[in-house]
């Protein structure tokens, strides 16, 4: 047994539809028989890349002119709900605009919202969502059991993207009635962090460097590798306390969480914590001189060695083919 609809909150940065969108969407293929999306901003722009992955129809707010988007999208979703508007859900990703606008449209609605979510499914009707507890050691199943829509947040890589070969998605206006003090709020700048190579969400190849390296400057060796070998750079929780880099770095449960093709953890012992954020990886390798450290648990391949000769070598060898 499907849902009958489901709404996904459409994001996209610079033009293009986010990763986490798309995920929900495939997903929500499986759940709905209809699923269909609400996008703050100029519909037009994303409609045959969310119908591509099979939303049938996008509810537009327009150019919201540097509002923050979650006020306006909350409120505009509550008062299409007022006027007869009935989707089972609406789902969006554990971004900040995510998050901002699914407890705006908790409160509107007086409906539950359950965050962090991992997996979903549809058990006699209900929604179900499966969320990660006491550092991702165990899993909880929540069903809703009061009136709809239910409301959920998805964490990023929970699923894979897949394009399901439909035509643009209709465009249909969402009127934003007048928020108020709350609308007033303007985006007058955005920091781009500055980088090259691939991002840590998106890399095929993560080196991830943790406390093993032993002082900051040690982690120039990751950076160096991530180089040599078209790798984004990442990190654990306890080096971005540390200081040693920013947390943009952070891999882990209350970083971000990464599916690479191929993870190299460099000095990292394997807390729960941060192996929830990488543990979905093909390829684990692990280097540390703890024979007995859990990230040897998950790695497909284990190095017992001390990083700082492991990393070298790796590096060494490495430009000796270039």
């Amino acid at each position: 047994m499907t849902l009958s609809t489901i709404w996904v909150y459409a994001e996209a940065n610079d033009g293009n539809v986010t990763g986490t969108t798309l995920e929900i969407l495939t997903k929500a293929r499986e759940l709905a028989d209809t699923v269909e999306c609400v996008f703050a901003g100029d519909g037009a722009t994303v409609a045959a890349t969310l119908g591509e992955y099979g939303a049938s129809k996008v509810y537009a707010t327009g150019d919201l002119s540097g509002r923050l988007a979650g006020v306006p999208v909350a409120a505009a979703i509550a008062a299409a709900m007022a006027g007869g508007a009935a989707p089972d859900a609406v789902i969006a990703a554990t971004s900040y605009d995510g998050r901002d606008m699914a407890g705006r449209l908790s409160v509107a609605l007086d409906r539950t919202v359950i965050t962090n979510n991992v997996d979903l499914s549809v058990d006699g009707g209900a929604l179900v969502c499966t969320e990660p507890v006491f550092g991702g050691a165990s899993m909880v199943n929540t069903r809703f059991t009061g009136a709809g829509p239910n409301i959920v947040l998805v964490r990023p890589k929970s699923f894979a993207a897949e394009p399901s070969g439909g035509a643009a998605a209709a465009v249909e206006a969402l009127a934003v009635p007048d928020t108020g003090a709350a609308g007033a709020a303007r985006v007058t700048n955005r920091f781009v962090e500055e980088r090259s190579g691939p991002s840590l969400d998106d890399a095929a190849i993560v080196v991830a460097g943790g406390r093993g390296l032993g002082e900051a400057d040690k982690y120039d060796m990751v950076e160096q590798l991530s180089k040599l070998l078209g790798a984004a750079p990442g990190a654990s929780r306890a080096i971005v306390d540390a200081g040693w880099v920013p947390y943009s770095y952070q891999v882990g449960q209350t970083g971000k969480v990464v599916k690479p093709t191929v993870y190299i953890a460099a000095g990292i012992s394997g807390a729960t914590q941060h192996m929830v954020g990488m543990k979905g990886a093909k390829n684990i390798i692990a280097v540390n001189k703890d024979a007995e450290a859990p990230i040897f648990g998950v790695a497909d391949l284990g190095i017992v060695g001390d990083v700082h000769k492991v990393l070298p070598a790796l590096i060494e060898a490495l430009n000796a083919r270039s």
